[in-house]
């Protein structure tokens, strides 16, 4: 529970001082703010509960900065929202406009919620602010929230007679000194999340999302600390903007000031144009602080799953998506000869994907008309209904693909409404991808034709779960109704579709798939019940994607399939082993054509399938854990109960190594006063099957019965993993003895 506490006092230069203290026990953190006078309040705290919060006013004389040569009276101190008339003169962070003409200003708190007292079970402060010269209110929100988030957003409104244009405002979080490096990721196409590091130096460091939505370059958090932190070591300070259309995440020092990480939506002029009484409302942005990424992440994981409780109540089905398995060649016959080993391999789910639409026979033609294609099922909905009620009689549930966002221009929707597509002139489109356009669903006869398709196949069909997918960048994103950038009320208008569907079929689930990992945030996150971290299944390839889109994304939530070798995307040829190693600890799937394996693999398959399944409760509530290894060649991850009684392991050799054979790896998470049995589970006992291991000797600990050691050797010393090949992985766990 979180308890704010609002503590008055005097500076030493007699200003009036206000702090607010807040505690979230349980989760083992705290912030406060002090207020100087009627100014915005700046961060004095960030990190774990204090232990005399009564004498948190006196961190205002112990951290204001002195007056300096050359500079200003006031040195920069930045508030919850920095501007000049505080002597802020780094990025602009609130950028504001009316009739045209730039705004600066100097916000006058006038009421602080809760005003007074010990507000126990409170976890939110708000902050009422204004420029009355300038006729702008601002309300600041702050929230510390039960897994031990801080999240934080503004909302403007004009109370004069102009228009004012809300060009950008960018929330942050200051830091303390010693966070002197950050760490994002980047990526592209087939290759998401790869992790990248850098000095804070003075200056600004940004990553920009401008295509629409996140994208595959996005960093899903950027994180400070100090040199050298890890997984599991080093006080760090991360950051996420809440929001799935265009933002940015930032990281800057002035010379007079430490580091300020934070970010916002970022807004193309005139997308928010505000009359008299019109407000703006920022997206979320997420500040978690923890020992080391595995507590951040952790706190995210805790936040997501709080928003989904069908994830506990309900296990996570394993899937099987038929596009790498059929792609565009759908037919009867053959999608329910599939559904049949499906079945027999422990699925769960069944998901058509694209093809089954309209002129869909490739990816050039027939997007956005969403009516069953007459080429493909004859009977129309009777037939596509027919495989769903033959697959939802072999007990499975039935998926299918969506793109709702885009068209075609090769198709009837396209042709007879070219008014309901973005575009920035009335005689130019944007530049295609993927032969698409991207629908303006700002256009409400866009968006009822839309939704109205949706709602009538799940109804109709019976279909349980959307796979809903985003394939093009979108870019010059005007809508031809209002005449003005899109992308703000685009993505308020994908949030509806989504809520709505879900209001109206319950229990009805939603991937959000985008091009693979397109589009991962929080503002998404909160109605979509899983995501697809790649289109890459390479297991090599995802062994990272993987890793770091878990810092975001509980386990549960991320599509994780079991694909063919050599893998499409990248010609990789794996193993069996490896592919399914990689896939256990998430939403696992099937990514296959099972009609041409051999049943020895089939076999195989289905015994994985198995062990997955009487793990999964534990995943699906456990914490994610991944350990620093000193060697990059190797990866160490896993899945640790909430009660820390078991936790299961995957070691990846992803390339050969210096080391040879493997060192020891430490097994983080463990109950430190707790003994452990470790051992290998059953589907990776098996070190020659498909030439995983290459020792030459046994390892004495790999045998049905294993080991037993104290955790704090485990977490020290650690265990010394199987000699493997390059490219191969296994799995064991700890049970607490």
């Amino acid at each position: 529970m979180t308890r704010i506490t609002i503590i008055p006092g005097t500076a030493n230069d007699g200003t009036d001082l206000t702090a607010v203290y807040a505690e979230n026990t349980a989760a083992n953190v705290a912030f406060a703010l002090i207020f100087p006078g009627k100014a915005l309040p700046r961060f004095v705290h960030w990190g774990r509960p204090l232990t005399h919060p009564e004498t948190l006013v006196h961190l205002y004389d112990a951290l204001k900065p002195q007056r300096v040569s050359g500079a200003l009276d006031n040195t920069a101190w930045p508030s919850i929202l920095p501007t000049q008339s505080e002597s802020w003169i780094g990025a602009q962070r609130i950028d504001i406009r009316r009739d045209g003409r730039e705004l600066f200003c100097n916000f006058v708190v006038t009421a602080i919620s809760p005003a007074a007292g010990d507000n126990e079970g409170a976890s939110m402060i708000s902050v009422d602010a204004q420029d009355a010269d300038q006729q702008i209110a601002l309300q600041w929100t702050c929230e510390l929230t039960d897994s031990g988030l801080i999240r934080q957003c503004a909302s403007v409104t004009n109370l004069g007679d102009g228009t004012l244009d809300v060009n950008g405002i960018e929330l942050g979080y200051p830091l303390p000194q010693q966070a002197v490096e950050i760490l994002t990721t980047t990526g592209h196409h087939l290759r998401e999340r790869s992790p990248q590091r850098q000095p804070l130096t003075v200056g600004r460091f940004e990553k920009l999302s401008m295509a629409g939505r996140p994208d595959f370059d996005a960093s899903l958090l950027l994180t400070a600390g100090a040199p050298g932190f890890g997984f599991e070591h080093g006080d760090v300070y991360s950051v996420h903007v809440g929001w799935s259309g265009n933002s940015v995440l930032s990281a800057e020092r002035l010379p007079y000031t430490q580091g300020v990480i934070g970010g916002g939506e970022k807004l193309f002029g005139g997308e928010i144009t505000l009359e008299h009484g019109g407000q703006y409302t920022t997206p979320w942005v997420y500040g978690a602080f923890g020992t080391g990424l595995n507590e951040v992440a952790h706190r995210f994981h805790e936040f997501v799953r709080a928003q989904h409780p069908n994830l506990v109540n309900k296990p996570r089905p394993v899937i099987l998506n038929t596009w790498e398995a059929v792609y565009f060649q759908h037919d009867y016959d053959t999608l329910v000869r599939l559904a049949d080993k499906a079945v027999d391999s422990g699925v769960e789910r069944f998901v058509v994907d694209d093809g089954w639409f309209g002129a869909r026979r490739d990816d050039t033609a027939g997007l956005g008309d969403w009516q069953i294609s007459q080429d493909v099922w004859p009977d129309g909905a009777k037939s596509l209904k027919a495989l769903a009620d033959y697959v939802h009689g072999k007990g499975m549930e039935f998926g299918l693909w969506f793109e709702p966002e885009m068209v075609n221009p090769n198709s009837d929707m396209f042709r007879n409404h070219p008014d309901w597509v973005l575009r920035p002139a009335p005689g130019r489109l944007p530049m295609q991808g993927r032969s698409q356009q991207v629908v303006d669903l700002t256009n409400p006869d866009a968006y009822d034709y839309v939704f109205g398709a949706m709602d009538h196949l799940v109804g109709e069909l019976g279909i349980d779960y959307i796979k809903w997918d985003h394939n093009k960048l979108v870019t010059e994103a005007v809508s031809p109704r209002s005449g003005k950038p899109a992308v703000h009320e685009q993505t308020l208008a994908v949030y509806r579709i989504y809520r709505d569907l879900k209001l109206a079929h319950p229990g009805l689930e939603i991937e959000s798939c985008s091009s693979g990992g397109g589009r991962i945030d929080l503002g998404i996150l909160r109605y979509a019940d899983r995501v697809w971290a790649s289109d890459c299944v390479d297991p090599v390839e995802r062994a990272d994607i993987q890793r770091y889109t878990s810092l975001l994304v509980p386990p549960e939530m991320i599509g994780e399939h079991v694909g063919a070798s050599p893998a499409h995307s990248t010609h990789r040829a794996t193993s069996q082993d490896m592919r399914m190693d990689m896939a256990f600890f998430g939403h696992m799937g099937i990514e296959w054509n099972l009609l041409k394996e051999s049943q020895e693999d089939l076999d195989k398959l289905a015994a994985w399938v198995r062990a997955y399944k009487e793990h999964r409760a534990m995943f699906e509530t456990g914490t994610a854990v991944h350990a620093d290894t000193a060697d990059p060649a190797v990866r160490l991850d896993g899945i640790v109960s909430a009660d820390r009684s078991h936790a299961v392991y995957r070691f990846t050799q992803l390339t050969t190594s210096q080391t040879y054979p493997a060192a020891p790896v430490d097994l983080p998470g463990l109950d430190a006063d707790a003994v452990y049995q470790v051992k290998p589970l059953s589907v990776s006992l098996d070190l020659d099957a498909d030439g995983i291991g290459n020792g030459q000797s046994a390892l004495g600990w790999w045998t049905a019965d294993g080991v037993t050691l104290p955790a704090v050797a485990l977490e020290t010393y650690g265990i010394r993993p199987p000699s493997l090949h390059p490219a191969q992985a296994v799995l064991f766990e700890a049970v607490r003895m």
